[in-house]
């Protein structure tokens, strides 16, 4: 099939090369020259696992190419897909879908015949109509237009195998019998055969599933990290206890990771959309959950801070603290919401020397936070530290032997916060060591 990808950031850059990978002539369209650019030489503008060596080949071959031009993709194509970002607004719990209507108002004017436009972005229920009604303003084909959702469910550093292995597809019409249905069917033919549950649904399911998803993933980390607290207090191993719960079958141990809580571009920004929404729809009170969900998150960060001052006999001033981590998560290159660098701003403001270092992030990082120093080595990084704080679970700083480190830094202190090093072996190494959760 010949289709495009309207956005090609993450998810859209992501989504153009798997569907390439299947098979189908795909345009990627996305207004920024440079990402274009970058794009077309066979690389993306992030890090992503395999996804350069999949974007060089597909380019190569030409069944994957990149346009600036919207007028090019609705000639290119009856089959659009927008994976623009929605971003949180600023100041505010809601999604922010200025990309969403601009990307909208912008191809519905170049479709003149036909065509299935079909919504990849996390959006607040209740958009599908308006993404409709524009359509079928502004193009030429009026209610020719069939509008389809298709929610994604990427975790970042995985986004390949979730594209075309993913858990579920899930497939949202307005009418029961939409011939968009018989299309799409058709595009996702490949990963319909190997298996994958397809679930075929209306608008509004289909636009609730991704934020739905991402709510109770959240709702699973915080639990387990409010519990973490109980565990510091009662003397109890939160890790332990984690992996007992994680047991039942009902609970299952994905996603019961306890440590300095979660970030990205995901689910904090999709858990106050979840409840900016339900405002909106006058149900507040059913996502009363989430409010402290989202705070007991952000209170691990503040946790980690109250440690380090500790460690450091009650006063951060001076001290030069190493901090493990930048990425919000391990193999990826994104810091949005990092909690890694949240807390190592906060220790900068309350008067500490902080160095950062990260095998991926750390360019992203010193964008953003000028104000911390930064180094490549992450053993060099421990020279002449105070304290070193382990923020972000890259495998590279797990198995760096501790007895390597001991020697460099000024008093050989650490703080796992994420709970992968190995205490015994730190603690054999002469490390003073404390870990989220534990006594």
């Amino acid at each position: 099939m010949k289709l495009t990808v309207i956005g090609c950031g993450y998810l859209g850059a992501t989504h153009a090369a798997c569907m390439a990978e299947l098979g189908h002539e795909v345009l990627g369209m996305d207004s920024d020259m440079d990402k274009v650019a970058i794009l077309s030489s066979g690389k993306a503008p992030f890090h992503e696992r395999d996804l350069d060596e999949m974007l060089a080949r597909h380019t190569a071959s030409g069944r994957l190419k990149f346009t600036p031009s919207y007028a090019e993709a609705a000639a290119f194509a009856d089959l659009h897909f927008i994976g623009v970002g929605t971003p949180q607004q600023p100041g505010e719990n809601a999604y922010d879908l200025t990309h969403l209507f601009s990307a909208v108002r912008q191809l519905a004017p170049r479709l003149k015949t036909p065509a299935i436009v079909t919504v990849k972005s996390t959006v607040p229920v209740g958009t599908a109509p308006r993404v409709r009604d524009l359509l079928h303003e502004f193009s030429p084909a009026g209610d020719a237009i069939e509008v389809a959702w298709n929610p994604e469910f990427l975790r970042e550093s995985f986004a390949i195998e979730d594209t075309l292995r993913p858990d579920r597809l899930v497939l949202g019409f307005d009418t029961e019998h939409s011939w968009a249905e018989a299309v799409l069917r058709q595009c996702f033919d490949k990963i319909i055969e190997a298996g994958t549950p397809t679930i075929v649904t209306d608008w509004a399911t289909a636009e609730l599933a991704k934020a739905s998803a991402n709510a109770f993933l959240a709702t699973k980390v915080s639990f387990i990290n409010a519990i973490a607290e109980v565990c510091e207090a009662s003397g109890a191993d939160v890790t332990t206890l984690a992996d007992i719960l994680g047991h039942d079958v009902r609970i299952g141990h994905r996603g019961m990771r306890p440590g300095l809580g979660f970030g990205g571009g995901c689910l904090p920004k999709d858990i106050r959309g979840f409840m900016a929404r339900a405002g909106e729809l006058g149900v507040d009170h059913a996502t009363a959950i989430l409010r402290e969900v989202d705070a007991i998150n952000n209170r691990r960060r503040g946790r980690m801070v109250d440690l380090a001052r500790q460690q450091l006999d009650g006063t951060l001033r001076g001290k030069r603290i190493t901090v493990w981590g930048a990425a919000f998560k391990p193999d990826t290159d994104d810091i949005r919401d990092s909690p890694a660098l949240a807390v190592a701003h906060q220790l900068h403001e309350l008067g500490a020397t902080v160095t950062v270092t990260d095998p991926q992030a750390l360019d992203n990082a010193r964008k953003q936070h000028p104000e911390l120093d930064y180094i490549d080595d992450p053993i060099a990084a421990v020279q002449d530290a105070d304290l070193l704080l382990h923020l972000t679970e890259w495998p590279q700083f797990s198995h760096i032997d501790p007895h390597r480190l001991a020697a460099r830094a000024a008093s050989p202190r650490v703080i796992d916060g994420r709970g992968t090093l190995n205490p015994v072996t730190w603690r054999e190494a002469g490390w003073t060591m404390r870990a989220l959760g534990r006594s």
